[in-house]
């Protein structure tokens, strides 16, 4: 391919709305424009990338055993209902009516579109067990799309589902797509660390995210040094660390003028964070809860919303706290219970402990408040409702957890029968009875992968691509002006496209700076120099451009050129493929 003939428009000035280095440099690099807010639009190089990504994982999924399927993006309103989720999915879901006033959405995920095309295909054990799998477009209406392709409203997902006559054979193909996705990542030149997850909407008994670690990312990772567990904050169980020290200590009402925060009241009271209570008090699906937490712990939502099989929890108005006699920032043990109220205790509380709390009136706390004095343990609920955070024990080895940023580029699901009972997908087993199918479901966020891969592979001077998924492996840079130089060039750009060299021919009319800052910014992994050095005496320079290190050679035989390059080209494949190889 020429340059001449190609679309290649970088920029030098990075986009205004660009906070993180992938939305940066794919803007920069033109590899995709931005069309609306989370909407973009992928130009010729950003595509090529995209589909060297998607073909990556399609081979691998392929190798699995894996059958590829391509479904409609738009799917009826009917199968969300019949699975429970067309409410529980919220405001993320695209909603469409069309002319025949029929409700539809834009998918965000195809569990449900899979179940109705998959149940007629199964009827025997022998039919299964099944993968099933498509690359395609999915929607999700964010409410803040950012960080470019990363969260965006529009995107690319592989999503697959496997369906299996019991729990053993889910087992097999959910570790057989655990290991092909670190293939995958591996090949596409990502370091993953797989975490304990929570399921979500998607519901089932486990779940596992492959993570990148990234000081961008969205999600909070723990990870044990000593044994190993990796999890999301968002699953981590809290492990107490300590007891705190026991003390006697009277109930007893204080003046805490305008003192509402936990830190206010601990630093206004000299007392340590921890040794306060903190009340959140929620609604969630015209219901409401009231959890009680250690002053210094976070509530984790989705711990709870779990709990209570909620589709969306916010803060209680007002009104609400009027109506249950709650007073913000002044919430504590004693107020007026009401049956409609659930009151919920963090597990790491302890009973006994005197803490201070809210005294249920403006301006006022209590100390030396024990919870046994007011809640009955044997019958009240406590359950592990706060966030882990660094430094808590590893709920396996009681080790010190470390946290850190992670980006999530993939999730595997054990689904269980969820899906199954909404839309009854039952086989006959070896004894011709009726037996219903589990399921799994195992996603891939594809664009997201190509923006993570810039966030580890870049540099001041732009991006350096995996070979494995690079625009082009060779960026051939001319220095000629006479038609028989240009031809002396173009003759080395056909020795090499003829040895099945992927190469782009930079030779639009341009200054030579101009071309290597084009190079290094789109991040081509081996450049070609052919300048004055080759015109007067048939030098090359290669440049690596991961390492810059470069190597000037003859070019007046095309073969040494050839070798030279592939020579580049296998050791740079090598580095994907041990890592590879080391997975299995």
């Amino acid at each position: 391919m020429k340059a001449s003939s190609y679309l290649i428009p970088t920029t030098k000035d990075d986009p205004q709305d660009a906070v993180v280095a992938s939305h940066k440099l794919m803007m920069r690099a033109g590899l995709v424009r931005k069309s609306a807010a989370g909407l973009y639009s992928y130009l010729p190089l950003g595509l090529r990338i995209l589909k060297k990504i998607e073909n990556i994982v399609r081979e691998e999924m392929d190798a699995s055993g894996a059958l590829e399927f391509q479904l409609p993006i738009l799917t009826p309103s009917e199968i969300w209902k019949e699975s429970g989720r067309w409410d529980k999915m919220g405001k993320e879901m695209f909603r469409i009516k069309d002319r025949h006033d029929n409700e539809n959405c834009l998918g965000p995920t195809h569990e449900e579109s899979f179940c109705v095309l998959v149940k007629p295909m199964v009827r025997s054990y022998k039919d299964l067990p099944i993968n099933v799998y498509q690359i395609h477009t999915k929607f999700r209406d964010e409410i803040r799309p950012r960080f470019g392709v990363i969260r965006s409203r529009e995107f690319t997902m592989k999503d697959a589902y496997s369906f299996h006559l019991d729990d053993a054979s889910l087992d097999e193909t959910y570790q057989k797509m655990r290991q092909t996705y670190r293939r995958i990542f591996a090949r596409l030149g990502l370091a993953t660390i797989p975490v304990q997850a929570d399921s979500g909407n998607m519901g089932g008994s486990a779940s596992e995210e492959f993570m990148v670690v990234s000081p961008i990312g969205e999600e909070t990772l723990t990870l044990c040094d000593s044994c190993g567990f990796s999890g999301n904050i968002e699953k981590t169980p809290v492990v107490k660390k300590t007891s705190l020290a026991s003390k006697q200590e009277e109930e007893s009402i204080v003046e805490t003028p305008g003192q509402k925060s936990i830190s206010d009241v601990a630093q206004f009271l000299s007392v340590k964070e921890e040794e306060t209570l903190k009340a959140v008090a929620l609604s969630y699906d015209g219901k409401y809860v009231l959890v009680f937490l250690q002053g210094d712990r976070e509530l984790n939502e989705n711990k709870l919303k779990n709990f209570l099989g909620a589709n969306e929890l916010r803060p209680m108005g007002q009104s609400e706290l009027t109506r249950f006699g709650l007073i913000a920032g002044f919430i504590g043990p004693g107020f007026a219970e009401s049956s409609d109220l659930l009151i919920l205790v963090d597990s790491i509380l302890e009973p006994n402990f005197p803490y201070v709390a809210g005294a249920n009136e403006i301006d006022k706390h209590k100390k030396g408040v024990q919870l046994s004095k007011y809640y009955d343990f044997s019958k009240i609920q406590t359950l592990d409702l706060s966030q882990s955070k660094e430094g808590d024990p590893c709920p396996n080895c009681g080790h010190a957890l470390k946290a850190e940023k992670g980006i999530e580029v993939g999730h595997i699901f054990k689904l269980g029968q969820k899906y199954s009972k909404a839309f009854e997908i039952s086989v006959l087993n070896d004894k011709g009875k009726a037996t219903l199918t589990t399921m799994g479901c195992y996603g891939i966020g594809v664009n997201r992968c190509m923006a993570t891969v810039i966030e580890q592979c870049n540099d001041d001077k732009g991006i350096f691509w995996p070979v494995s998924i690079a625009p082009f492996e060779v960026c051939l840079v001319s220095i000629a002006k006479t038609q028989e130089d240009i031809a002396r060039v173009g003759e080395v750009y056909s020795s090499l496209k003829q040895a099945g060299i992927d190469v782009l021919w930079d030779d639009r009319d341009l200054g030579p700076g101009f071309k290597f800052k084009d190079s290094e910014l789109i991040g081509f992994p081996v450049r070609l120099t052919l300048g004055k050095g080759f015109l007067e005496k048939n030098e090359i320079t290669i440049l690596n451009r991961k390492t810059m290190e470069e190597k000037t050679i003859s070019g007046s035989d095309p073969k040494t050129l050839i070798e030279e390059i592939n020579s580049l080209l296998r050791s740079l494949r090598k580095e994907l493929d041990d890592r590879t190889k080391e997975i299995g």
